[in-house]
């Protein structure tokens, strides 16, 4: 009984002290069952998929720009080499493999200083803390946000090996100056993969996370300096180096390779167009594009997006009455019609305006997008073909040549190369605007005009730079037509290639047209409105040009359209808005002047091909026909002993054999035609009529469309 009692009473007295201990262990057991399973709502697996840059470059896999919100390029575990996990050990958590997420010693001691001091310094984090804290919670020094750390790294260890959770770590660390990861660090402070590090080099990036500003090597190369050595005795001190090795590397300088930070202006336009293309066509976003890690390969043209910009810079080709003249001009490859290069502006930054595909009145070099093409299309028309040239009303609409001259009649090849209004607009009135817009709007051009102002480019919307160069490229591809791209594959961060949406092809004309054209355009550089340029080899264009709304004699848009054997290009000049106070004070000859000298920097780095070849199965343009003014026929008798009488007719040689002459005899007013030669500049008359004296003269005929020359001089014999 009396041992009862003692139990009794001496339970009363310590139960409340059992109880407290129960409830103690209760809730210990709660809370660590609450941090176990809480970490999952710390921690999610999205926030170890880390923003990696896209990168842009050429099809030799040079560089062209990296695209970022986190300047990251992401690395296995295994391509770090192991002195640099060391150094990143020794400094930050060197006993990373032996705890489960959280040193409890460190711990403790920082919650000792924490309460000591009353306040939240930083510190006893291990490395799986570290990436909790950068990944999923903010940078706030509250103890709540240390209990997330805990819960999160606790969490995380459960879930991930300790290689994976490094791996993330090392490509996670943040190195000041918008740099993240190792690998993206050594490539910019050693212009090296973090592969190739030495021991000393990866201390130095080891030294940086803590404090990255402050540590940079960039900012002050004493106090990295400083910090390195650091962490190399610290690997030293845990063994991860012996003595000698330790004394080495702390022996050498930084030895910083600095990346070169190149500016390039000249690519912002391009850029612009392969984001819209991934938008477009890869149906990729801005934020995916910047945070991917994609790799896109464009066929960019380095030197000719350069040269284009360089160019356009002089303020020679961009004239007018007053400052702003802006410009425009793409180049794109003849054989793939891939974009090589494209200036949107003369100070384009990334977003702006990009002029290339901003759609503008294109002047005369519609003549052969809407008129000439479409006739050559129909067997009633060639190059030769004679054409009405005298001023001509159209109801309401009366078009004049340019220089106000007129010929009467002109070939189509002459009528494209002097750029001659009146023929281009007869023409489209005889073959109607349906069918000769019919071709470009069977590519997809929704081109609504009706009027004949179609035949010198006058269009309600316009058509774009990069779209015509895009046209002016099938003349000499057999007339096959490819929508403009920039891009030439994509691979994502895992290096599985995206699914590419084929270029759009048709077709605008046919094989023997385009080349008609080609053969028509290179006499508008050679001997037309083209012509001066100080290009060496074989080149066909078109110029153009709009006459402004509000001042007469000033100019709206100016153009010039070309191509090569390798390249097409197409240039617009002008203002983005046309008002009375803003007008060009020059024409074409800016755009032409401009893409000469493009080109002519262009071949001496590229070695274009000299000279276009002439597709199978394809007639060949003969040159045109020039025919001669003779003034010098003579008319002299003559006695042959087997010929008898006879007149020699006689007249300055021509260069060009294809010319037929017809000889003439006039008596007594009336004319008779006595004969033909060709290729020679001599007749003789067996026929010889001594009555009424009579006189002869030669009249020039082109053999390719039969039109006449001027008569000559008139001659008699006796």
């Amino acid at each position: 009984m009396a041992v009862k009692t003692y139990i009794k009473n001496t339970f009363g007295k310590w139960r409340w002290v059992l109880y407290s201990v129960g409830l103690l262990i209760v809730l210990s057991l709660l809370g660590f069952m609450f941090i176990l399973l809480g970490g999952r709502f710390v921690v999610d697996d999205q926030h170890f998929v880390f923003s990696e840059s896209t990168v842009l470059e050429t099809e030799d896999g040079n560089e062209v720009v990296k695209l970022y919100d986190e300047n990251r390029t992401y690395v296995p575990l295994e391509t770090v080499p192991e002195h640099v996990v060391d150094a990143f050990l020794a400094i930050e958590d060197h006993r990373f493999y032996d705890h489960s997420g959280v040193d409890f010693w460190a711990v403790g001691r920082a919650f000792y200083r924490d309460i000591t001091t009353w306040s939240k310094a930083e510190g006893a984090s291990t490395i799986t803390q570290q990436l909790v804290k950068n990944t999923a919670l903010t940078n706030d020094q509250t103890w709540m946000r240390k209990t997330k750390e805990v819960m999160g790294a606790i969490y995380l260890e459960r879930q991930r090996s300790k290689d994976e959770i490094l791996e993330y770590y090392l490509n996670e660390i943040y190195f000041g100056n918008g740099i993240y990861g190792v690998e993206e660090a050594s490539q910019t402070f050693f212009s090296k993969s973090v592969s190739e590090l030495s021991i000393s080099e990866g201390a130095l990036l080891a030294a940086m996370p803590r404090a990255p500003n402050y540590y940079s090597p960039i900012n002050n190369e004493e106090r990295a300096l400083e910090r390195r050595d650091l962490v190399i005795e610290r690997m030293y001190q845990i063994g991860m180096l012996d003595a000698e090795t330790a004394r080495h590397e702390q022996g050498k300088t930084l030895g910083l390779n600095l990346g070169e930070t190149k500016e390039s202006p000249w690519l912002s336009s391009y850029i612009d167009l392969v984001l819209d293309e991934l938008e477009d066509n890869y149906h990729l976003s801005r934020e995916e594009i910047y945070t991917g890690g994609y790799r896109v390969t464009v066929g960019l043209d380095p030197k000719a997006q350069e040269i284009a910009y360089q160019r356009m810079q002089q303020e020679e080709f961009f004239q007018g009455s007053q400052e702003g003249v802006e410009g425009a001009t793409v180049i794109l490859d003849q054989e793939t019609g891939v974009v090589r290069a494209a200036i949107g502006g003369r100070e384009h930054n990334r977003g702006d305006l990009n002029r290339v595909n901003v759609k503008r009145q294109p002047g005369s070099t519609f003549k052969p997008l809407a008129v000439y093409g479409p006739a050559l299309e129909e067997s009633l028309y060639h190059p030769y073909t004679l054409l009405t040239d005298e001023p001509i009303d159209f109801g309401n609409y009366n078009p004049r040549n340019v220089d106000q001259t007129y010929d009467g009649e002109v070939t189509m090849y002459d009528a494209l190369k002097d750029s001659k209004n009146v023929p281009a607009v007869a023409l489209l009135d005889e073959i109607g605007v349906e069918q000769g817009l019919s071709y470009l709007r069977d590519l997809g051009f929704n081109i609504e005009d009706q009027g004949l102002s179609v035949a010198l480019g006058g269009l309600e919307d316009g058509v774009s730079p990069l779209h015509m160069a895009a046209l002016y490229r099938t003349f000499a591809q057999g007339g096959e037509y490819i929508e403009p791209y920039t891009i030439l594959q994509v691979e994502n961060r895992h290096g599985e290639r995206l699914d590419s949406p084929e270029p759009e092809v048709g077709r605008l004309f046919s094989e023997q047209t385009s080349w008609y054209l080609t053969r028509m355009l290179e006499g508008v550089v050679t001997e037309g409105t083209a012509a001066g340029g100080q290009y060496p080899k074989e080149f066909a264009g078109k110029t153009g040009s709009t006459q402004h709304p509000h001042h007469d004699g000033g100019v709206r848009d100016a153009w010039f359209v070309g191509f090569n054997p390798n390249y097409t290009v197409a240039s617009w000049i002008g203002y983005d808005v046309s008002d009375e106070d803003h007008y060009l004070t020059a024409g074409s000859r800016m755009p032409t002047a401009l893409v000469d000298t493009i080109m002519t920097d262009l071949d001496d780095v590229r070695g274009f091909q000299a000279s276009f070849s002439l597709p199978e199965h394809v007639d060949d343009l003969e040159p045109p026909v020039r025919l001669p003014e003779i003034t010098d026929l003579t008319a002299n008798v003559s006695l042959g002993f087997l010929d008898g009488l006879y007149v020699d007719l006689n007249w300055s040689d021509d260069t060009d054999e294809r010319i037929n002459y017809d000889i003439y005899r006039e008596i007594d007013g009336e004319v008779e035609k006595i004969g033909t030669v060709t290729g020679e500049s001599r007749y003789r008359v067996r026929q010889v009529q001594m009555i009424n004296n009579p006189s002869y003269y030669v009249v020039p005929v082109n053999p390719l469309n039969g039109e006449e020359g001027e008569q000559s001089n008139r001659d008699s014999a006796f």
